[in-house]
């Protein structure tokens, strides 16, 4: 069974238990800063999550990218992968754990659907512990349907979430398909025998908000969030060893073989998911570019760890402009925005691969003037690794090259440290966004609305949203437009938005469809991610937008809008950053 055939089957699985497909939702959260990338479909859903009501009702299903960074060093092992499609289903309030179970379990072994052996399927569930209690529920369930394999596991194993610091969280029940060869033993499992058993579906049973203070409160409503991997299952279909051989990788893989001197499986397989990655987040409607910050600067390490590779096993400097050619072609039917960005992809990675061949060079010049007695500093090596981008196994390459030493362990202090203060920086900058309700988010949101149109009254129509961040100090907005707006601009921006604060307007909210929403005026940012059904919010006739977040019920709650700087963010994008007072 291919990716689209399972795709197809699992959606219309669904569709049978009447649940109404989404589209897959932007790999850049939109104006969520609580994580770099969408992780899980369940990002999206947040507010219907905790509550609000979902247009197209609370049985959802589809297929949704996603970025994963926090297991990268996993990556080219037989099932780890940075960007990879998550196949999941939803119940917002309506059916919990039983049926949840019951149709998982019909969907792996009923022979009209995917026909999995059940002697080779095991499940494990929350063990519980001082804040939440045992499910026992879900373990007698899974007995009920003739499931033996079942172990307990704590929170490591068996919770979800949330996203960021605060949100809708739960307990899950995993489960998992036998890799090894044969059947497995009565004494194998999940638990003590872990490289023999992937995981190929969770089932998140999503009771709780976590609190800012870090407790857990029952939320209004209990829902259901599940993830299915889309390759890894695909994999397990075709009695794969590894999602590498799957037809998503094979042809990438087949010219990586076909195009170096000395190929290395692992190696290969680490460009194969790096130069697809690139291509999904430079392709994706809220695209983002390389850069030294955030976002832009995990794309940038991704891009550079790939060249890096292809260089160790003697691949040319136009390997990457290739095979992103070769993906856009394999996708473009199924993500449409891929060929329609193709340009803006193969531009951005052959600039990004000059820039870092030139580093590269650099960084060797500098390499030689650190030798000093037959050695390189540990400080010296982490200078290379922050400010030339080599990694320290480059540094220990070149260093075996000329028969000297490297100070390791003083990188490796070095190392810590700038880990230890990335992580502050990051939670100091994430630390706020839509994933809560909090009256600054509702506020600065609502703020966000006011001022897209108040720039496309100033500017002009040719204004489009490029991407937002809120905390809970300013927002930020990113806007194509072609030059420095003028103090002028400016001040008439701020004015716009200050009178219609002043005037005390009610938003209004309303559930109708996308066609509707559209022939009112409304701004839909990214028509391919919205559903049949949108939530449209009104303020008067001055602002109209398709959205999800948290809005105040009045502009006159908002107070003093503020711009405080504006600049470029790239080209043709320039960048607004603004307080409420």
């Amino acid at each position: 069974m291919n990716p689209k055939e399972l795709k197809t089957k699992f959606i219309n699985y669904f569709k049978s238990k009447r649940h109404v497909q989404l589209p897959s939702a932007s790999l850049i959260p939109e104006n969520d800063p609580t994580v770099l990338f969408t992780t899980a479909g369940m990002q999206s859903l947040v507010p219907y999550l905790m509550g609000q009501t979902h247009p197209e009702g609370n049985r959802l299903v589809n297929v949704q990218k996603c970025i994963r960074t926090g297991d990268i060093e996993e990556v080219g092992d037989n099932s780890h992968l940075t960007f990879f499609e998550m196949m999941g289903n939803w119940s917002l309030g309506d059916y919990f754990k039983k049926k949840s179970i019951e149709w998982s379990f019909e969907f792996l072994t009923s022979k009209d659907w995917l026909n999995l052996p059940l002697n080779k399927l095991a499940v494990t569930v929350f063990k519980g512990d001082n804040n939440a209690p045992r499910d026992e529920e879900s373990a007698t369930l899974w007995k009920s349907l003739g499931m033996t394999n079942i172990s307990y596991l704590g929170k490591k194993d068996n919770w979800w979430g949330p996203v960021g610091n605060t949100g809708p969280c739960g307990p899950d029940t995993e489960i998992f398909y036998y890799v090894g060869d044969g059947t497995p033993s009565p004494e194998s499992n999940p638990e003590t025998d872990e490289k023999n058993w992937s995981e190929i579906w969770n089932n998140v049973f999503m009771m709780y908000n976590k609190t800012k203070e870090g407790n857990l409160e029952q939320l209004k409503q209990m829902n259901v969030d599940t993830g299915m991997g889309l390759e890894r299952t695909v994999a397990i279909l075709n009695d794969h060893k590894s999602v590498y051989e799957t037809s998503r990788f094979k042809f990438i893989i087949k010219y990586i073989k076909n195009n170096c001197t000395e190929y290395d499986e692992r190696n290969a397989r680490i460009i194969a998911d790096h130069v697809r990655t690139t291509v999904f987040l430079l392709g994706d409607p809220l695209g983002i570019q390389p850069s030294n910050l955030g976002q832009g600067y995990i794309l940038r390490r991704i891009i550079r760890r790939a060249i890096r590779l292809a260089k160790k096993i003697g691949m040319d400097n136009d390997f990457i402009l290739i095979l992103s050619d070769q993906i856009i072609q394999h996708y473009k039917d199924e993500y449409p925005e891929l060929d329609n960005n193709k340009q803006f992809i193969i531009n951005n990675i052959k600039e990004e691969r000059n820039k870092f061949i030139k580093t590269i060079d650099k960084g060797i010049t500098y390499f030689n003037k650190m030798i000093h007695d037959n050695i390189i500093s540990g400080h010296d090596a982490f200078v290379l690794f922050t400010s030339h981008g080599f990694p320290l196994e480059m540094t220990l390459e070149l260093a075996k090259e000329k028969g000297i030493k490297v100070d390791v362990e003083g990188f490796n202090i070095k190392f810590k440290e700038h880990q230890t203060k990335s992580r502050t920086a990051t939670a100091g900058t994430f630390k706020s966004g839509l994933a809560n309700d909090s009256t600054i988010t509702k506020r600065l949101h609502t703020a966000t609305h006011l001022l897209h149109s108040a720039l496309r009254k100033v500017l002009g129509d040719h204004i489009k949203q490029k991407g937002s961040n809120i905390t809970s100090e300013r927002l930020r907005f990113d806007f194509t437009h072609h030059s420095k707006l003028t103090k002028d601009e400016i001040d008439q921006t701020e004015k716009l938005v200050n009178n219609i604060i002043a005037k005390g307007i009610e938003i209004q909210c309303e559930q109708i469809s996308l066609e509707d929403a559209k022939k009112q005026g409304a701004i839909a940012l990214f028509d391919s991610k919205y559903d049949n059904k949108v939530t449209m919010y009104s303020i008067n006739n001055f602002s109209k937008e398709v959205c999800t977040g948290p809005h105040v019920n009045n502009t006159k709650e908002l107070g003093k809008f503020k711009i405080t700087s504006e600049k470029s963010s790239s080209s043709g994008v320039r960048r607004i950053k603004a307080i409420i007072e």
